[in-house]
């Protein structure tokens, strides 16, 4: 009896004792900032009621997107090319962050894993670990979705180029210390020129040599 009230004793003060805790889901994202991509489907309704499927994967390190792509019938056949494409003429991260939609089955994780490439899942209905990936679905909605209507895949393909044109080359961002995923040069001498981008949706500002 003594040995088991000792036992219990000695399990309560375990039980009392501070823990290192584990590393946070945040902490996580910012170690492996640098090795890091994640990839994400968002819809987009066209003037016909259809519903097209965006697919991008990112690099987290200078908001890059690495590759993008519009379908109207989304396969695991035709993400796992998506992903090909996406380091064909690039060395492939360390790390994939992805949700668990059923999409991504067997076929595309036996492509993840053929890249070496170690998969991250977030964690299910739970959109905020992956965050990178949703402030730029966010930020595309908002700076140019939302001013246009959609007429068909050809036309979401050719307003994104443009949109991603705009967001690696002029739209400045703050996790980059208000430089470019394409960073740019800065310069005080010449004149500043307005430069259109997205039909005039947006603008980027440069200057010209002196």
């Amino acid at each position: 009896m003594a040995s088991r009230s000792r036992n219990g004793t000695v399990s309560r003060l375990l039980r009392k004792l501070p823990r290192r805790p584990d590393q946070t889901w945040v902490t996580f994202l910012h170690n492996h900032v640098g090795q890091m991509v994640s990839m994400d489907f968002f819809t987009v309704p066209t003037i016909a009621i259809k519903v097209l499927f965006v697919f991008m994967v990112l690099e987290h390190r200078r908001r890059e997107v690495l590759r993008f792509n519009v379908t109207e019938h989304p396969s695991a056949a035709w993400t796992s090319q998506q992903i090909i494409e996406a380091f064909a003429n690039r060395n492939a991260p360390r790390h994939l962050l992805r949700d668990r939609d059923r999409i991504y089955g067997n076929e595309v994780r036996l492509r993840i894993a053929s890249l070496q490439i170690e998969e991250v899942l977030a964690a299910p209905r739970n959109p905020r670990q992956n965050p990178y990936a949703e402030r730029l679905i966010g930020s595309i909605r908002r700076d140019c979705l939302e001013h246009f209507v959609i007429l068909n895949a050809r036309h979401l393909q050719r307003t994104l180029s443009s949109y991603f044109a705009y967001n690696h080359g002029s739209r400045t961002h703050l996790g980059l210390e208000k430089q470019c995923p394409h960073a740019r040069q800065v310069s005080s001498i010449g004149r500043i020129v307005n430069i259109p981008h997205i039909g005039g949706l947006h603008h980027g500002y440069e200057r010209t040599a002196a």
